[in-house]
């Protein structure tokens, strides 16, 4: 059974860890409404989508 000779130090761990991390989430201000939403999602106070009338909006 493989067993490390050598305890990994924080240094290393942390390199070895870089790339998991949390990513941030991609929010774009509305250009009709000026809300801040999601892009690729619809806008749940206008209900547009794509420039196009997708849900009754909400009250």
């Amino acid at each position: 059974m493989a067993v490390p000779k050598r305890k990994t130090t924080k240094s290393r761990a942390g390199m070895r860890r870089s790339h998991i991390k949390v990513s941030s989430k991609n929010i774009i201000e509305d250009k009709k409404s000026g809300e801040y939403r999601l892009s690729h999602h619809l806008d749940l106070k206008t209900g547009f989508y794509k420039g196009r009338q997708v849900l009754d909006p909400k009250e």
